[in-house]
């Protein structure tokens, strides 16, 4: 029988009372038989037994022992920490520190790499990704970074088996009817827009979607409508759906919006309704204001490398990244091997082959629905976009999803008659090397789970945070081992009180739980206590994050259930692992020694050499070792942090202000925009505090990259040569303050000739370009550069013939899109049409002409917004915002680790000093001075702490080599940081040694020997 645990009192009294009544009908049958009250009474006990052990009896038929005993080891430890609150604070804090810590990062890790996607049921979705044995034959590819991709056009692909996840909107089209799926959506990137029509004009964010994306996704609306397949026609009316924090911010999220028109980019959009408030973008970090339909994006993509180009109806222009939901009961593999067949007949004897089947590729002709005649582009050029954009930000599909910054290769085709961005004409970009593709190449598609498919920003924060989850995991050891360290302490100094447990009759099982529940109380109230450091600790790395990024971090962080959960085992695994070593010290006493000993004696405690290295010593050690490997690789993260910063970039960073136009957003075509440009220029240098101003199509140290290819004279004609590429515009190096080795800078005919070269009649005349010293080095050597010609092409079936490059200058070598990359040869090119950024060197601080900066460029056109406005510091340290996020943390977690590691051994030894007392009182009864005695404690804590650092720096020697992919300029191994840091933990390791120790040289030799 069992009675609820809040009607254990009343039972217990009804259960004395039907006892009390068993004994008394007893006595009363003894009494009537003759017998006296006093023998009556020993009569009944006799026959009934032993009282109490027949209440326990019954108490355990009742079920609840187990958990009555558990309260009671609870209400015990409780007095137990009660008793001794000096060790309770300071384990309860190491704990929390450790458990905090942990928890801190894991809800980082939860919210980058383990969070569902924000859709309805999402293990049911899937990513297409395409894979084959060589390139698809495209002249058009562009990939916003949603999924990892092994593609590089006409650069070579060195590690083989090229894959992908962008598609042709045929394909789309095609592979949305045949019906595999139960919903089939297919998404892009539109870049920055201009927004007007709510206020000041403003730079938004957007992506463009299928008519069924929001459908498929199961998403519903927090107002008004989602889009549907009626709005993805080019007959339908344009519409616009908000994401639900821009239309907060922008419309105080009023429901009046419904039904508003906003223009984008000069189109007039009426906006239909606002997403749910979870969804800012499929891909994992994106964070989009506004989602357009796929019929609307031939509207609104006006400029940039990125152009339109009828890119609908054309099945070689691969833009459009595909998600199927899978049919319920359709097994995975059988939705792919439709798919895939049907996208390998396609690509090998569709329409527009895309794969030859054994034909030689190359240059591929025309194709239905591509552009035609002497502007058809069938060129390449590869770019590297990433953090802010190009210049310009009018680059659909071209770039990362807003929120993300990690670089993502794109191929670009240039549009039709323009070079990119200010470059020279497609035709002087050689078409990439022949390959061969045949059947047995194998173009298939497979089907990815979207969850793990879709990557978007998080391969940029993975390594980090794995790195530092390791950091904080060696954190938790450190502070077990510390907890474990003083709970032995204790354990022995409570030897008496557990063999007289031992001798009343407990079990040692029941011991054992008393003291592992005392572990695990310590740790849950550490657990609780860690929670708080938690949240304080993510809040400060997300906004640490987030000032360095030009848009929210666009994943959903906090504590959560799930990050709960994860504390409350971390909490529970951690009480049993420090609690283990005391418990079995605890439950093992010798009971007669314990039993004769006073409570404060040390005889059978002195210091035996022969067990010098005790389990205590041990976990000393351990704490050292681990606090080396933490600070080895804080120490080369600080280091890489430090080599970075160092760096020559090769031109003066420091007051330069930099921010992002682009006039094409606003109606200006071709040579407007030029003349725009240099308008705008001349009023940006008459700017007083301005010391100089130049623009080009991206700033430097951006992370965006241009990467050309051309042919170079003296070299077979299918070889190709590349170099990096940055339209600049004038004053561009006078700005920057990048020297001159010889020759000249660009004058106003130079950017003429550029214009006409990129335009669909080229002169025969060079383009001028500047090149650096590397371009120098590598191709030409001792030969004199000025004047030399390169890069010329005849005329073929898709171009006219390309007049090439002519050097005018050459500057001094700077870094290009990062700190990291080696410089390369580079060519600056005259930056012709498209968006630019403007570089402004002040005479002051750079933020305070920013008033007059927006006031110059609103007298020339009021509805033109900036973008991406900051300085060149700013951006460089933005650049460098993940090297700062680890050096800082792991600095951190590396003085923590010092800290609990020192507080360890000061522990020990203060123990140690305590427990041998009576010995040190004697030594000095003896005549042993106190500068031996101190030298004697000393002794014992730097050894181990030299034997600590010693195993530390085996490990870290062994483990560094993992962090190799995030150092810079200093080897994983690297002997003057593990020196360095052997050293400091040393000094810090005598520091807490000495304060024991000096204590010990203070015993009173009289009251020591009395001490018993």
């Amino acid at each position: 029988m069992r009675f609820p645990l809040w009607r254990r009192e009343k039972r217990n009294q009804e259960l004395s009372e039907e006892m009390q009544a068993h004994l008394t009908l007893a006595e009363r049958e003894a009494m009537e038989s003759g017998q006296t009250v006093k023998e009556a009474q020993a009569a009944a006990r006799r026959e009934f037994g032993n009282v109490g052990l027949a209440e326990e009896v019954t108490r355990d038929a009742w079920g609840f022992v187990w958990l009555e005993q558990l309260l009671q080891d609870i209400r015990f430890g409780l007095r137990v920490l009660r008793k001794s609150p000096g060790f309770a604070a300071v384990a309860i804090l190491t704990l929390a520190l450790g458990i905090g810590a942990n928890t801190a990062i894991f809800s980082l890790i939860d919210a980058v790499m383990l969070r569902s996607l924000p859709v309805e049921d999402p293990s049911q979705l899937v990513l297409l990704k395409w894979g084959a044995r060589t390139p698809p034959d495209t002249h058009g590819y562009l990939s916003a970074g949603d999924c990892t991709s092994n593609l590089r056009f006409g650069l070579g692909n060195p590690s083989g088996n090229p894959s992908g996840c962008s598609f042709s909107e045929p394909m789309f089209h095609e592979i949305a009817q045949a019906n595999v799926f139960s919903g089939t959506a297919a998404f892009a990137n539109a870049g920055r827009m201009n927004l007007t029509g709510n206020g000041p004009a403003a730079v938004v964010n957007g992506q463009l979607v299928s008519g069924d994306f929001f459908r498929t996704m199961g998403l519903k609306p927090a107002i008004g409508r989602l889009l549907d397949t009626v709005d993805d026609k080019p007959s339908a009316a344009a519409v616009a759906v908000l994401n639900y924090g821009y239309w907060q911010s922008a419309f105080g999220g009023s429901r009046d919006v419904v039904g508003r028109t906003i223009e984008l980019n000069g189109v007039a959009f009426t906006i239909a309704g606002v997403a749910e408030q979870r969804f800012t973008g499929i891909t994992p970090g994106s964070d989009y204001d506004v989602w357009l339909p796929l019929s609307d994006g031939e509207r609104i993509s006006t400029s940039g490398p990125f152009r339109w180009q009828n890119r609908q109806a054309d099945a070689a222009f691969w833009w459009l990244t595909i998600l199927g939901r899978v049919k319920p009961g359709t097994p995975r593999a059988q939705a792919q091997a439709i798919v895939s067949s049907l996208f390998r007949n396609e690509m090998l004897h569709g329409s527009v082959p895309i794969f030859h089947a054994g034909e030689a590729g190359g240059g591929p002709a025309p194709r239905p629905g591509a552009p035609t005649g002497g502007n058809a582009i069938v060129r390449r050029q590869i770019a590297t976009v990433g953090g802010p954009a190009p210049a310009g930000g009018g680059t659909p599909t071209g770039l990362p999803p807003p929120g993300a910054s990690g670089a993502e290769r794109v191929l670009m085709a240039a549009p039709p008659g323009a070079a990119p961005e200010g470059g020279p004409h497609p035709s002087a970009i050689a078409s990439a090397p022949a390959t061969l593709s045949k059947a047995d190449d194998n173009p298939e598609i497979t089907l990815v789970p979207a969850q793990s498919g879709l990557t978007g920003s998080r391969t940029q924060y993975s390594d980090p945070l794995y790195v530092l989850m390791l950091a904080v995991g060696i954190i938790l050891l450190i502070a077990c081992a510390n907890v474990a360290g003083l709970m032995l302490a204790r354990a022995a100094a409570r030897q008496k009180e557990m063999a007289v447990r031992l001798a009343l009759g407990a079990g040692r099982a029941r011991v054992v739980r008393q003291l592992l529940t005392e572990s695990i109380m310590l740790s849950v109230l550490g657990g609780a206590l860690g929670i708080l450091f938690a949240y304080w600790g993510a809040h400060a790395i997300i906004s640490f994050v987030s000032s360095n990024q030009a848009r929210p971090l666009g994943f959903a962080t906090g504590v959560d259930l799930r990050v709960l959960g994860f504390t409350a085992t971390v909490s529970l695994l951690t009480g049993i692992l420090f609690g283990i070593a005391p418990t079995f010290r605890g439950s093992r006493v010798d009971l007669t020694p314990a039993l004769k000993e006073g409570e404060g004696s040390s005889t059978r405690s002195g210091h035996a050499g022969g067990k010098w290295f005790s389990i205590g010593n041990a976990l000393v050690v351990a704490q050292v070792a681990l606090a080396i490997v933490v600070l080895v690789g804080a120490g080369l993260l600080v280091r890489t942090l430090a080599n970075l910063r160092n760096i020559d970039v090769g031109f003066d960073a420091h007051n330069i202000l930099i921010f992002g136009i682009n006039p094409e957003l606003v109606g200006y075509k071709g040579a407007q925009v030029d003349s725009f440009y240099r308008d705008l220029q001349g009023r940006l240098a008459e700017t007083p505090g301005v010391k100089s101003a130049s623009y080009s199509m991206m700033p430097l140290l951006s992370n965006g990259l241009m990467v050309t290819s051309f042919h170079w004279p003296g070299t077979p004609q299918d070889q190709n040569s590349e170099a990096d590429v940055l339209g600049v515009g004038p004053n561009f190096f006078e700005t920057l303050h990048i020297p001159f080795l010889t020759g000249r800078g660009f004058n106003a005919s130079d950017f003429v000739l550029s214009a006409s070269n990129s335009g669909a009649a080229p002169t025969s005349a060079p383009t001028p370009v500047i090149v650096n010293h590397e371009f120098v080095e590598k191709y030409l050597g001792k030969e004199n550069p000025l004047g030399k010609r390169f890069g010329e092409s005849p005329a073929d079936a898709n171009d006219p013939a390309n007049p090439g490059y002519e050097i005018v200058g050459v500057v001094r070598d700077a870094k290009y899109n990062s700190l990291r990359r080696e410089i390369h040869a580079m060519m600056y090119t005259p930056q012709s049409a498209g968006g630019a950024s403007f570089e402004l060197r002040t005479a002051a601080d750079p933020q305070a002409i920013l008033p007059a900066i927006r006031e110059v460029v609103a007298q020339v056109n009021t509805n033109l917004p900036l973008f991406d406005v900051k300085t060149e510091s700013q951006q460089i340290d933005r650049l460098l915002f993940q090297e700062r996020l680890v050096a800082r943390l792991s600095g951190f977690f590396g003085l923590l680790a010092l800290v609990l590691a020192s507080v360890g051994l000061y522990g020990l030894l203060s123990y140690e000093v305590s427990r041998r007392t009576r010995e040190i009182g004697i030594r000095m009864a003896l005549g042993a001075q106190p500068e031996s005695v101190l030298k004697l404690v000393l002794r014992e804590g730097i050894v181990l702490a030299i034997v600590g650092a010693s195993v530390g720096i085996g490990v870290a020697l062994g483990v560094m080599r993992y962090l190799s992919s995030m150092l810079f300029d200093v080897h994983a191994n690297d002997p003057l940081t593990m020196i360095a840091v052997a050293v400091l933990l040393t000094l810090v390791a005598f520091t807490a040694c000495y304060i024991p120790a000096r204590r010990a040289t203070r015993v009173d030799p009289v009251i020591a020997l009395r001490y018993e």
